[in-house]
């Protein structure tokens, strides 16, 4: 009886509990707020300037400091003033009127020209190997052309693209608060397109949607059709002839068969011939390089590597001069949730299922808050141009096994004076029929482009709010503390020149976001006038973990400086009471965990923060330690643009922890003053060398760099944020350390499938046991394999089933295993 009354109580109060929440959420706090959106402000960060490197005359065109102040436009507001007509009629019109007026440019001849061009013509009458003269007749050559054609493009319909563009901006108003673009970025792009070269943009990928929401947008400010290059295997063959007639892009299933196959060859002629006529008639092309966070593998698009492959050889051989390549970024509040579950199904996107998703997201529009999007569009840059200077970056380069395994094994401790190679793309056919010089130049063209995108995209209220629950306060953290601390990480973010997608009234602008993050947060009144806000145990916390990826590439530089270097000083580890208040130092772990430190027994293990700030860091040191964690982290996550060397990014990094107070130079007895140029020796070497230029002469300055040392800020805000920094990895190299822990327990040999889904379970019941589900991640369980397989402590081998998993004969015993373990959880702070 007992029991049952404990049972009923506990019931009781968790309704009691989920009916004030419920209040809370629909009372606005209990708070007075004024009722203001998250409408972008006019002065932010100007981000997107390409590459002065490898594009220097592109970075000083097409750019001048007065397009910073122009402002925003929502893309999706249109009124009576975007039509040529007014009045009371035209004001309820406005949505089918603006969609009549937009200019829909004829390309009937398409196909013909296509079938035309050189390339197709030597198919057909068999100077080209898999032509007519191989045994085939021509005029079932020509039919099997034009089926290829019809399976890539189709001649787009005027009357179904204004009718989906009124419909779509409809929809998109219901779904959306609003979708900002920049008005100075716009006249960037509209000044390229003067140019006379075509426009291909760039973009990462977040949602299906993207797909359609770019295409819109570009329309809405006169760039005219643009045609997308879109993933066949997301789409049924219903929605891909829909998507076609609407300027969509498919590569045809011809085009992956081997070089020496004659149905191969002549798809890849037809495709090329479609890409050559496509940039001669200077049409937009928008590719997706990246694939969606959802899906299970690399990061880079193999299939967007090969759409850009296309338009590479289409300037190299001279169809078209040159190309005007254009990063995007599109950002969410929050992804749409429909297409992202879609895409997850094991079946391709259907128009029935598409028109049902639509459906389901205008039904609960009333009942949720709308999200924001924006778009940004980077600074355009030559592709010639690129192409020109990149080549000359180029170095020798090593595989991570070269690079990390003898360190790790404690072999040796020098670290190799070379970059790292690692893709885990894989090739396609139209990529592989190129030279392999061309093929190095779209892999690292495509990873420089993104970066840039990564670098100009907005971070938006969700990645700051899910990244302060998440790494900051894990615990909760009241409102009122809430407030300073997002007003304070924006700032931050502001301050390393990356842009915010919000702006408004900072207690609405929470509500906003809080509301958006309701299922994943809950909130308690504690005390009268305040909120507790609390993040919601259990996997949900992966969700926040991805959202909280999006602030990564701000605070990258500084997170992997202080995961490498002073994560734990002295055997210490840092831990947070999670209420705002300063860390404090508690004993070190175990000895199989501990970290070997660059003070490791420097300071007692008790020791405060105050005594680690009296003990010197080399700079050679520092540098090493950067560079390990630099080739342990995925190229998929840094991103490093080729053009910038390795020594060139350890600079960086030391840079900004200078700048962000966490280390201080410090002058050794002795030694000349760092600001004392006075009585160096000018003519007897140069002191100026040009930027990334590392080669043997390079030597004498990392040996004047071992003079150099530093030391730990002793500000009261440093612990705090040296702890904020170093969590930021933290889900990362969890995983690869739980990975190194269940070698000894995995089942192998196993395909990769298998040993990932073992992996992953393994995750999982960790995070049950733990409470950290952060890095109970599929991908994060892929990414771990795959750096492994890297490492050599995996291999693979052919076998009668497939490619197998196995242990690598180094890594058999245990020993070895717990080297590598207790490599990557130097890293981790406790």
């Amino acid at each position: 009886m007992d029991t049952i009354l404990e049972a009923r109580l506990h019931t009781q109060q968790k309704s009691s509990q989920n009916g004030r929440e419920t209040s809370l959420w629909s009372s606005g706090f209990g708070m007075k707020l004024e009722a203001v959106t998250p409408f972008l402000g006019k002065y932010r960060p100007f981000v997107g300037r390409c590459c002065q490197t490898c594009t220097p005359k592109s970075w000083e065109s097409l750019f001048h400091r007065s397009i910073m102040d122009l402002g925003f436009c929502n893309a999706i507001l249109v009124k009576e003033e975007n039509t040529r007509f007014r009045g009371w009629l035209v004001r309820r019109l406005c949505y089918f009127l603006w969609s009549l007026e937009q200019h829909i440019p004829p390309c009937q001849d398409a196909p013909q020209k296509i079938m035309e061009s050189t390339g197709v013509q030597n198919v057909i009458s068999g100077r080209a190997p898999g032509g007519a003269g191989e045994g085939q007749v021509p005029n079932l050559v020509k039919k099997e052309v034009q089926r290829i054609l019809g399976h890539i493009q189709a001649p787009p319909c005027p009357f179904l693209l204004r009718l989906f563009s009124w419909a779509l901006l409809r929809f998109l108003n219901c779904l959306f608060l609003n979708v900002q673009l920049h008005k100075g970025q716009m006249k960037m792009v509209h000044k390229a397109a003067q140019a006379g070269s075509p426009l291909v943009f760039l973009s990462t990928h977040k949602s299906l949607l993207d797909g359609i929401l770019l295409p819109f947008v570009l329309l809405s400010q006169g760039l005219g059709v643009l045609r997308v290059a879109w993933d066949p295997r997301a789409c049924s063959p219903i929605l891909r002839a829909l998507l076609r007639k609407l300027g969509g892009l498919f590569l045809p299933p011809e085009a992956n068969l081997p070089l020496d196959s004659s149905e191969g060859v002549l798809a890849r002629a037809v495709i090329h011939a479609a890409m050559e006529q496509l940039l001669v008639s200077r049409q937009p092309l928008l590719i997706f390089l990246e694939e969606l966070p959802g899906a299970q593998g690399p990061r880079l698009s193999a299939l967007g590597q090969a759409w850009l492959g296309l338009v590479v050889e289409a300037v190299k051989v001279g169809i078209v001069p040159d190309a005007l390549l254009v990063p995007v970024a599109i950002t969410y509040d929050l992804v749409p949730d429909a297409p992202r579950y879609a895409h997850h199904a094991s079946a391709p996107l259907g128009l029935w299922t598409g028109a049902l998703a639509v459906l389901r997201s205008l039904r609960g529009w009333g009942c949720s808050h709308r999200v924001c999007v924006r778009v940004q569009l980077a600074q355009p840059f030559s592709l010639q141009e690129y192409t020109i200077n990149a080549r000359s970056c180029w170095g020798s380069r090593q595989t991570l096994e070269q690079l990390l395994q003898p360190i790790v094994l404690g072999q040796c401790t020098a670290v190799p004076d070379t970059e790292k190679e690692q893709e885990w793309t894989p090739v396609t056919q139209p990529l592989l029929a190129l030279k392999e010089e061309d093929q190095c130049l779209i892999r690292r063209l495509s990873c420089h482009v993104l970066n840039a995108s990564v670098a100009s995209s907005a971070v938006m209220s969700t990645a700051i709010m899910a990244t302060l629950l998440l790494f900051k306060h894990p615990k909760g953290v009241f409102l009122s503390q809430l407030l300073g601390e997002f007003s304070w990480l924006t700032e931050e973010t502001l301050l390393r020149g990356f842009d915010v997608g919000f702006s408004g009234q900072l207690r609405c602008l929470l509500q906003h976001t809080l509301s958006l993050l309701r299922a994943h947060v809950a909130l308690l009144r504690v005390r009268q006038g305040d909120l507790l806000v609390v993040p919601r145990p259990g996997p949900g916390l992966m969700d926040l973990a991805r959202l909280s990826t999006e602030l990564l590439p701000a605070f990258l530089s500084e997170a992997v400086g202080g995961e490498s270097q002073v994560l734990r000083v002295g055997g210490m580890c840092i831990r947070s009471e999670g209420n705002g208040s300063l860390p404090h130092a508690c004993p070190p772990p175990p000895p199989a965990c501990a970290v070997r430190g660059l003070l490791a027994g420097r300071v007692p293990p008790e020791g405060p923060w105050e005594l680690q700030g009296i003990e010197l860091l080399s700079q050679n040191e520092l540098y090493r330690q950067i560079l390990l964690l630099l080739h342990l982290l995925p190229q998929d996550l840094l991103l490093l643009p080729p053009c910038q060397s390795s020594y060139c990014y350890c600079q960086e990094v030391l840079d900004r922890l200078i700048q962000c107070g966490l280390l201080v130079a410090e002058e050794t007895p002795g030694s000349q003053l760092a600001c004392d140029t006075g009585r160096q020796r000018l003519s007897a070497k140069l002191l100026w060398k040009p930027s990334g230029d590392f080669t043997d002469s390079d030597s004498d300055d990392f040996e004047e760099a071992e003079g150099r040392y530093f030391r730990l800020s002793q500000q009261s805000r440093c612990p705090d944020f040296f702890l904020f920094l170093c969590r930021l990895l933290s889900p990362l190299l969890k995983a690869f350390a739980q990975a190194a822990a269940f070698l000894h327990q995995g089942q192998l040999p196993d395909s990769e499938s298998g040993y990932v889904e073992q992996l992953f379970q393994f995750l999982q019941d960790t995070a049950q046991e733990e409470g950290f589900f952060e890095c109970a991640d599929p991908n994060l369980a892929i990414s771990a394999i795959w750096t492994f397989r890297d490492l050599g402590v995996l291999q693979q081998t052919q076998s009668p089933a497939g490619p197998m998993l196995h242990l690598s004969p180094t890594f058999a015993s245990r020993d070895n295993q717990e080297k590598l373990e207790q490599f990557i959880r130097q890293f981790i702070c406790g």
